[in-house]
């Protein structure tokens, strides 16, 4: 029997530099699987997220298998789905729609892909206090890891503090003996601190800079990133630079590629072969 094709996108802005279609087709292509892969960038397109509901209904009509959604669309997808996974739900935000017999399923791989990075990576780390910036769609997913993976307390500064707000009641249903707080005094959070973890866009190529003043860094700090482009951002180079443990947002990338290739084909994926075809770009 011929095997059915995949055809995939990535919806967000400014997203030319994503791994993310390599990474599919690739694995695709180790499969057997005719497998395509598509980039939907906004700021290519001249469009900005008003036309989300116009983009999934095109993606629908020209039979896509699914989309993975990014930066700034993870929660201003969920009212245009039809259902949502337990993940997604208890999260907050989507960034896989699997388009299936009419209806469009929100899904989250972003949390599970970020806690096998950690887990991979910093499992021996202290994570009594740590602080959190951002707390958006990718925010949202990260915190529900750090608490999932044993953080004691998170501290969550977001520009938007009715949205840090918002995130930490939320968490404080999901997670007992209301672990998650928003931030008030960086300066202060990042003295007691044992890590950092970065989930805002600020060290993306299009948005250079550091989240927050690097001098609050010192040596004792693990600090983390979701940016993958660049791999190296202005914040793990100050960190690095200091001696801090770090870990950078290939692996986030790549273990969220993992179950999102999963949901879009229904095979189970190589994960150590993924992580190759990452480093290998």
């Amino acid at each position: 029997m011929t095997q059915r094709s995949i055809l995939a996108g990535l919806i967000g802005k400014g997203i030319q530099a994503s791994r993310t279609p390599a990474m599919h087709e690739r694995e695709g292509d180790a499969q057997g699987l005719r497998y395509l892969y598509r980039l939907i960038d906004l700021d290519a397109l001249g469009l900005d997220t008003d036309a989300l509901p116009e983009l999934l209904t095109a993606a629908e009509r020209m039979g896509y298998t699914g989309l993975n959604i990014t930066f700034p669309c993870k929660q201003l997808i969920i009212p245009l789905l039809d259902e949502l996974s337990p993940e997604a739900s208890g999260i907050g935000a989507v960034n896989t729609v699997v388009l299936k017999d009419g209806k469009r399923i929100g899904h989250n791989t972003d949390a599970l892909g970020f806690a096998e990075g950690f887990r991979r990576n910093l499992d021996d780390a202290p994570r009594r206090r740590v602080v959190q910036m951002g707390a958006g769609g990718a925010g949202a997913a990260v915190a529900h890891a750090l608490l999932s993976e044993g953080v004691e307390t998170l501290s969550i500064f977001d520009v938007e503090t009715d949205r840090a707000k918002a995130l930490v009641d939320s968490l404080n249903e999901s997670f007992a003996a209301e672990r998650a707080r928003p931030g008030t005094d960086l300066t202060a959070a990042m003295a007691e601190a044992d890590g950092l973890v970065n989930t805002t866009p600020v060290g993306m190529d299009k948005l250079p800079g550091t989240p927050l003043p690097p001098e609050l860094l010192r040596p004792e700090l693990w600090v983390a990133e979701i940016i993958y482009f660049p791999l190296e951002t202005e914040l793990l180079r100050h960190a690095r630079a200091l001696g801090c443990r770090t870990l950078d947002g290939g692996n986030m990338a790549v273990f969220q590629a993992v179950k999102a290739f999963e949901l879009f084909s229904g095979k189970q994926p190589d994960a150590e072969r993924m992580l190759a075809h990452f480093a290998s770009f």
